[in-house]
């Protein structure tokens, strides 16, 4: 048994103590915004945020997050008004979609803490979440954007 919380929300959930966090947020706790990509911690689709920082879910092991606070893109706002998800929509980022609750949690790690970043430093930040549709310039611009409106 494994007790943490999600989304401000206290969870226990009886798994293998080995099984992905990524699968235990979307089999067992119900919560499907976070993506399984590549299963091995190089593409980002399944980033969330554990204790405030970005992990790849698919890689951390459920008994790692024992006590942990866990938010999902569906706990980053409650309606999609996280100044992120709004320049997302603005700046039209997505095409497939996909990888984008991956990268937007990549980049709220960053505006956490440098809530005015340079263009370089969100390159650096969002560097290996990977967008297969290629919308890169266009995630730079939401970032941009967020951390100006923000």
């Amino acid at each position: 048994m494994a007790s943490f919380s999600v989304n401000g929300k206290p969870v226990s959930v009886d798994a293998d103590p080995k099984t992905p966090l990524l699968w235990v947020i979307r089999d067992i706790i119900g919560l499907t915004g976070t993506k399984y990509g590549c299963g091995a911690g190089f593409c980002g689709a399944c980033t969330v945020h554990i204790d405030g920082r970005a992990q790849r879910s698919c890689q951390v092991q459920v008994s790692a997050a024992e006590g942990a606070q866990i938010v999902t893109i569906e706990g980053l706002s409650p309606n999609s008004s996280h100044p992120l998800q709004k320049a997302w929509v603005t700046e039209e980022v997505p095409q497939c979609g996909y990888c984008q609750s991956g990268q937007i949690m990549k980049a709220a790690e960053l505006l956490a803490s440098n809530p005015k970043p340079t263009r370089q430093q969100i390159v650096t930040q969002m560097d290996g979440n990977i967008c297969r549709c290629g919308t890169y310039n266009r995630i730079i611009a939401a970032v941009e954007r967020a951390s100006r409106e923000g």
